[in-house]
């Protein structure tokens, strides 16, 4: 198995619905993550607390941390008014049954 990274952020919800959320993000966070070199895949989640929690998956840590600037700035620009980030994190992916 490649030796693959991740990226993980967990959002609050402050206004709107997650699918809204999640549209504006399939529309530009995605392509985004795309063009950047190492990019692997990426999925979002709708969490029980009804926050929202992003998962990308990278081939080196340091794409995975530059995802994370990428991520700030689209989340800034597009999506401030409706999601506040909680935390994030990234690390090596220890198991992928996809790989």
């Amino acid at each position: 198995m490649p030796n693959h990274h991740f990226r993980i952020a967990h959002y609050d919800l402050t206004s709107g619905t997650a699918e809204e959320a999640v549209d504006i993000a399939r529309g530009g966070m995605l392509p985004i993550f795309r063009d950047q070199p190492g990019f692997v895949r990426y999925e979002l989640g709708l969490l029980d607390n009804g926050g929202v929690l992003s998962f990308s998956i990278w081939e080196t840590s340091d794409e995975a941390d530059r995802a994370t600037a990428l991520a700030a700035d689209f989340v800034r620009d597009n999506l401030a008014d409706r999601i506040r980030l909680r935390e994030v994190h990234t690390g090596d992916l220890l198991l992928d049954e996809d790989a």
